[in-house]
């Protein structure tokens, strides 16, 4: 038996203090993520990360050592209201497990559009609580060191929660500062500092150290850059990235159009929160009295919490659409990576042995059909269209059907002037009665499995992905091993699930990889399966 069948096959811990309460919500290489509450209520339900040892430390790129920091590390910080709180941990022979807060909202950058972002108020939202919790982390001692969209969460308020402090370390301790030498992050977020350190032990060690505080603010930056675009500024920090290269020789005076939407306020901002010199970057002081950082916000309260949730969440949701006019094909340095991924069938990290990843490349476990299901829209209800829709309209299906599409938030995403319907804001007391806590690449079709699934693979054959699915009764799941368009690796599966009667339901499940890179492959390969969508009417 493989690493990986056995992993599979190790119980999960007995005698847990908790009972586990759905399938999972969250997968790494070697963890996955389920919801639990205690024994004798229904609440508070919290998530527990199941972590398998021996996958982890022989088959992964996790130590015990690095483990074990983990944990005391996140334990520390206590509790801050825009960071995952930890609660207790436990271990058995084969599992390390950690309870801890349960982002009850998913993950920010799954509900922004890839390519335009968010609007000014929201982005300042956000990076204003993103900054709370660098500057609370940083008070007690602590370097995040990853910070990047996959570990940017939400609650169910719609308020900001840093997650994941694997590569977290302690910078400074007992009134001194203390470098840091390992070479980790993620490219397009890594600071320059630790990507052109020499490295003449080990490639994963620099000769001489960095302030991981001052890396964390460079991380800081990037992300604020991804909020306002929808992209990032550029795949790495090196010369061999050629809009860093032009940052570099410019001074920040780049020709790349992506800085041209940066709002001007703004732009002083960035551009000091993204100096090269660690020593000329903005201080998170200089940050925190910046004028646009002091700026009046709608949508924050003087608790530094969200004071307008169905304001926040309306805005946030109709700022998603798919274009079903759009060019889904890859770039030609895209499909030059995949073509590469394809032929040595290596990971599609070309970084991968200049950096530490966050999770090992070798996935844990295929527990496709263990993921938990969104609430399904009127599920009890079949529809009575008689025969499948042909286009990506509804004026082959019923009144009662277009209207129950309409109720579904998330498919308003595919309509021209995505809106959130009014019965729903009537109804509406949180952000997450609005905005969905699962993910949105997902979507509904009447073509059956026969149909449909060879529509889906054939998309993806299109996108230079190599696809075969399998089928299980009335499920179907799609493996897909990608890279985004910045070269880095994406993977997880697409699921094919009956919805009712009639209708199918697509999601994207992402175990790996930016969030927003994920929706970017969702929205290609929906366009290039158009005539397989259900889309709600206009109203």
């Amino acid at each position: 038996m493989d690493l990986q069948a056995q992993s599979q096959a190790a119980p999960t811990p007995a005698n847990l203090p908790f009972r586990i309460i759905s399938r999972t919500i969250g997968q790494g290489a070697y963890a996955f993520i389920k919801k639990a509450c205690p024994h004798n209520a229904n609440r508070p339900i919290i998530a527990v990360k199941f972590i398998n040892k021996q996958h982890a430390f022989q088959k992964g790129r996790l130590s015990p050592k690095q483990l074990a920091q983990e944990l005391a590390l996140h334990s520390h910080l206590g509790r801050h209201q825009n960071i995952i709180q930890f609660l207790t941990h436990g271990e058995d022979s084969n599992w390390t497990w950690i309870a801890m807060e349960l982002a009850e909202g998913g993950d920010l950058f799954d509900k922004i559009e890839a390519d335009r972002g968010v609007s000014e108020d929201i982005a300042h939202f956000y990076f204003t609580q993103l900054i709370s919790a660098v500057s609370y982390m940083h008070s007690k001692g602590v370097a995040h060191r990853d910070i990047k969209p996959e570990n940017v969460l939400l609650s169910g308020e719609g308020n900001l929660k840093i997650a994941d402090f694997g590569l977290a370390a302690m910078f400074y301790k007992d009134g001194k500062t203390r470098l840091c030498n390992s070479v980790c992050g993620s490219p397009p977020y890594i600071a320059p500092e630790i990507v052109v350190g020499k490295r003449s032990k080990r490639a994963d060690v620099l000769d001489s150290g960095y302030l991981a505080n001052v890396s964390d603010i460079w991380s800081c930056g990037v992300v604020l850059f991804v909020l306002l675009v929808g992209n990032t500024p550029w795949d790495e920090p090196t010369r061999r990235s050629f809009e860093f290269s032009e940052y570099l020789e410019k001074g920040g005076k780049t020709t790349d159009e992506l800085w041209d939407r940066i709002p001007q306020a703004v732009l002083s901002l960035l551009l000091g929160m993204l100096k090269v010199d660690p020593q000329q970057r903005f201080s998170l002081d200089q940050i925190r009295t910046h004028p646009w950082f002091t700026s009046h916000n709608p949508y924050l309260g003087s608790n530094g919490t969200a004071k307008n949730q169905l304001g926040l969440a309306t805005q946030m949701l109709e700022s998603l659409r798919i274009d079903f006019n759009a060019n889904p094909t890859p770039s030609q340095r895209q499909r030059q990576a995949l073509a590469d991924l394809n032929s040595m069938d290596v990971d599609p990290d070309p970084l991968r042995s200049r950096f530490s990843a966050t999770q090992p490349e070798t996935p844990l476990t295929e527990i496709t059909f263990d993921w938990e299901r969104p609430p399904r829209l009127a599920a009890h209800e079949g529809l009575s269209a008689s025969q499948p829709v042909t286009g990506y309209s509804t004026n082959r299906i019923s009144y009662a059907m277009a209207d129950r599409l309409a109720e579904d938030p998330s498919l308003s995403q595919f309509t021209p002037t995505p809106s959130v319907p009014l019965s729903l804001t009537q109804a509406a007391r949180h952000f997450k009665d609005i905005v969905p806590s699962y993910s949105l690449a997902r979507f509904l079709s009447p073509l059956p499995l026969h149909l449909l699934l060879p529509l889906l693979v054939e998309a993806l054959h299109r996108l230079g992905v190599p696809a075969r699915s399998e089928e299980r009764e009335d499920e179907a799941f799609i493996q897909v091993k990608t890279v985004d368009q910045r070269q880095q690796g994406l993977s997880g599966t697409v699921l094919v699930e009956r919805y009712n009667d009639e209708a199918v339901e697509v999601r994207f499940v992402k175990a790996k990889g930016d969030p927003l890179e994920w929706r970017r492959f969702f929205k290609k390969v929906v366009v290039l399966c158009k005539d397989g969508v259900l889309v709600p009417s206009p109203n």
